[in-house]
């Protein structure tokens, strides 16, 4: 599975999908589409910081 680092960070702190993609002002279909090719190093360090911010708002 792609990106398992990513859905396995959203899982753990209990955000799903439309959350996230909501925090990126994107379609949540777009986000699962993204998801299912390996993203860049970049990519994956602008949506780890989302969902930190994400976590820190569900506290």
């Amino acid at each position: 599975m792609k990106n398992l680092d990513i859905r396995q960070a959203l899982k753990e702190n209990n955000i799903r999908h439309w959350q996230l993609a909501e925090a990126l002002n994107i379609a949540e279909f777009t986000l699962c589409r993204k998801l299912r090719h390996e993203l860049s190093k970049e990519q994956k360090e602008s949506i780890f910081a989302v969902i930190e911010q994400l976590k820190k708002e569900n506290n």
